[in-house]
């Protein structure tokens, strides 16, 4: 497979930066340094018109925390059997219903022996950890507290995302509880990498809200009040904060929970394809119009991909020294919607689709356009 290529769900990417999630683990009484893992390249998504942020309604920062602050809670973890090696960790949450179900990352949870949760108050409860998915970097867990204590917080449509809006991030960076950042979208449409899963998770939202160790599983809110975001991630180079943050967005959470609450999992799509985008040197090599869409490298046997017919790269051809897929089915479009680039397929799974629906490819097979229908089966755990 080409070092710049992707698998459809996931990602084998050339490395650009450094991704931290933003959880901080406590060998001993101070901060530790958490793990580093690398990066793939992002993708961007065409705006929508603009809107105006100052509709009646908004609040501003100071009536946004004092809104949302009781819904957020500090979450520890004891990892390990019990005893004096455990490693102790801690991360953000928020109230997601009145039955005390709360919203973190799946990383936060991960590997946990026991969850505690504390409120505002100060007061701490433990915590059943209900279900989590790694590929998504959500975890749901639950506490059985009196209403007193339970402020759900409104989840908001990720998906009404512009590029400049004004956002907060409330968390427990570095164990200082209840602190709020603000900033702005940066981008939406973002890929990043899960830690461990091999896959990636699309329409991520890009912030400038100051986001660091400790605040992973917090929300980020639009100005209403609303979450729109798990705070999940950084990007950066000395492990701080150095202006780009990722959050899950809201619509990802509202599809997975559900069944995180139900079933204690959550079955993704999947199609079973690795290949790379077309971009204005590939799009000259293979003769394209427009550098655009997506080529099939590899198929995986077996999978839905496979089955289906889809046909992968079978030659290779050397130009100025350098490698190119000479052949390969391109993916021009998923139910007729158009195919820029893998982002758009993985948002279309992610946002469109359920494991045993149909979709629709439309490709470019040895210069011939043809639609192939396939039937989605449950990712793998790679």
């Amino acid at each position: 497979m080409a070092k710049s290529g992707f698998v459809v769900g996931g990602i084998v990417g050339a490395t650009i930066a450094i991704l931290l999630f933003a959880f901080i683990v406590i060998p001993s009484e101070n901060v530790g340094t958490p793990e580093l893992i690398t990066s793939n390249g992002h993708d961007t998504t065409i705006l929508g018109d603009e809107t105006s942020y100052t509709a009646k309604g908004n609040l501003n920062l100071v009536q946004l925390f004092e809104k949302s602050e009781a819904g957020v809670v500090k979450i520890g973890v004891q990892r390990g059997p019990d005893g004096p090696r455990d490693t102790p960790g801690m991360g953000s949450g928020f109230v997601y219903d009145n039955l005390g179900h709360i919203i973190t990352n799946a990383h936060v949870v991960e590997g946990a022996s026991k969850a505690t949760v504390t409120f505002l108050d100060g007061t701490q409860y433990d915590a059943e950890i209900v279900g989590k998915d790694k590929f998504t970097d959500i975890a749901v867990i639950k506490v059985s507290e009196k209403p007193r204590l339970l402020h759900p917080l409104q989840m908001g449509d990720s998906s009404q995302l512009h590029v400049g809006e004004p956002v907060a991030a409330i968390g427990n960076p570095f164990g200082l509880s209840g602190s709020m950042t603000s900033g702005i979208v940066s981008q939406i449409g973002r890929l990043l990498p899960t830690q461990d899963s091999g896959f990636s998770i699309p329409d991520v939202i890009q912030t400038d809200a100051a986001i660091n160790p400790g605040n992973s599983g917090g929300p980020l809110l639009n100005m209403k009040g609303e979450v729109i975001g798990i705070n999940t991630a950084i990007q950066s180079i000395s492990g701080e904060f150095s202006g780009i943050g990722f959050a899950v967005p809201s619509n990802t959470a509202l599809k997975i929970v559900p069944g995180l609450i139900e079933d204690g999992e959550y079955k993704h799509p999947w199609i079973g394809i690795s290949g790379r985008d077309i971009d204005p040197e590939l799009a000259r090599v293979l003769d394209l119009k427009d550098a655009k869409g997506f080529i099939v490298i590899t198929v995986v046997d077996g999978s839905p991909a496979d089955k289906a017919g889809l046909k992968g790269m079978t030659e290779t051809q050397m130009i100025d020294g350098k490698e190119y897929p000479a052949n390969g089915d391109i993916i021009l479009s998923v139910d007729d919607k158009e195919v820029r680039k893998i982002s758009d397929i993985l948002v279309h799974l992610q946002r469109e689709k359920s494991v045993g629906d149909t979709m629709s490819l439309g490709i470019l097979r040895d210069g011939e356009f043809m639609h192939i229908s396939l039937e989605l089966v449950e990712r793998p755990d790679l």
